[in-house]
């Protein structure tokens, strides 16, 4: 297997479609990797007793927010996770709690058209489609995002 999580949580990756990029580091995570950060933890509540989230955003567990706090950086919503020239995409993750949508992890595309990932306090993983982490730990793809490649 790639990386150090349980299979259970992701059984859709595997040594066919993803590859361990980096070593664990707990400094920062998915959501601040897919926003091209890997300075900080970014979450709208504190981990660990310290989160960064972008100011004015709400500090809420929603899609809403999360496409918010990633505005900040330039994305916007667009319809899919389709490769396109100059153009950087991310996807949302999310799982149903309680009758309500949760934002979960969150993956960056490479100019590839590869998807790169960071697993909470895990590994940094390359992974062949956008959809690969989906599981029972992060639900499925709720949201693609995109801005101009810098």
């Amino acid at each position: 297997m790639c990386g150090s999580w349980s299979p259970s949580d992701h059984p859709h990756l595997t040594d066919f479609n993803c590859v361990k990029t980096s070593e664990q580091d707990a400094i920062y995570n998915c959501i601040a990797w897919a926003a091209g950060d890997a300075t900080r933890w970014w979450w709208p509540f504190p981990y660990r007793g310290v989160s960064y989230w972008p100011r004015g955003v709400p500090r809420k567990e929603t899609i809403d927010a999360f496409i918010a706090a990633y505005a900040t950086v330039g994305f916007h919503e667009c319809g899919d996770g389709t490769m396109e020239s100059g153009i950087e995409k991310i996807v949302i993750f999310a799982k149903t709690t309680r009758g309500i949508l949760i934002p979960t992890h969150a993956a960056r595309q490479l100019d590839s058209g590869e998807w790169t990932s960071k697993m909470g306090p895990l590994e940094d993983i390359r992974h062949t489609t956008a959809d690969a982490p989906r599981g029972p730990l992060y639900g499925e793809p709720v949201c693609y995002l995109a801005r101009l490649r810098e």
